[in-house]
């Protein structure tokens, strides 16, 4: 049952706007991960997102513990690929990097997780991942050997989320890239929007409160905010 999917699916339908915390294993400090908790809880976060460009498979599975017995929000997985597989969490956002033409972030990583997968109860959540311009290479581009899509060729940017709808995707996901200077534009946001019929993430880049709202009222139905928690934590209780 695709319980995750079908509450993001309930909450576009309310517009009941979401929001994740993405934690990279390989940037958390599993010292100071109480107190991040902490944070957590008395955020508006109603997802946590785990994983990253370049992770060790070992920090994924004891941060995704270390979660599971301290936070109820849904935990699903954002894997570079199938080493980052955690057995522990709720889900996996299974991306395939459409933005891109590397057939490894096409379908070969993909093929390669169906063992690990078959063998898990795991909701695996079929996710087109565009990684959008956003002034600088990204962690994303440099491991996936990819070019971002162009943030001023709305055209192309609609089209290929509107292809992985065809293609069966559930979710479209913008992606500026982890610690982006740029964020995705909010006209490319509502133009997306406007396209697809399925729900829309956006992340990358997005440092304050008000850009997060931005991006809603863009039409993003769920904004991931990774660094800007990682640097800092308090990041939800500024005015």
């Amino acid at each position: 049952m695709q319980k995750i999917y079908q509450d993001i699916l309930v909450a576009k339908a309310q517009n009941k706007k979401l929001t994740a915390i993405l934690l990279d294993p390989d940037k958390i400090e599993m010292d100071n991960l109480t107190l991040l908790i902490e944070k957590i809880k008395t955020s508006p976060a109603t997802h946590i997102f785990v994983g990253g460009s370049i992770v060790e498979s070992n920090k994924t599975d004891e941060l995704v513990l270390f979660l599971k017995e301290r936070v109820e929000l849904p935990t699903l997985l954002f894997p570079g690929n199938p080493s980052q597989i955690s057995l522990h969490a709720d889900g996996i956002l299974f991306l395939s990097l459409l933005s891109g033409r590397n057939p490894d972030y096409l379908i070969e990583h993909h093929v390669n997780a169906v063992p690990i997968l078959k063998k898990s109860n795991l909701e695996v959540i079929s996710t087109g991942y565009l990684l959008i311009e956003s002034g600088g290479q990204t962690a994303v581009e440099r491991v996936s050997q990819t070019k971002p899509l162009d943030r001023n060729k709305l055209e192309v940017v609609c089209q290929t989320a509107k292809a992985g709808e065809y293609l069966g995707n559930k979710l479209i996901y913008l992606e500026a890239g982890s610690g982006a200077q740029l964020a995705v534009p909010l006209k490319m946001i509502t133009a997306v929007s406007k396209e697809i019929s399925i729900p829309l993430i956006v992340g990358g880049g997005i440092r304050s409160k008000e850009a997060i709202q931005a991006a809603f009222n863009a039409g993003a139905d769920l904004v991931v905010i990774g660094t800007a928690f990682e640097n800092d934590s308090n990041f939800f209780n500024y005015s």
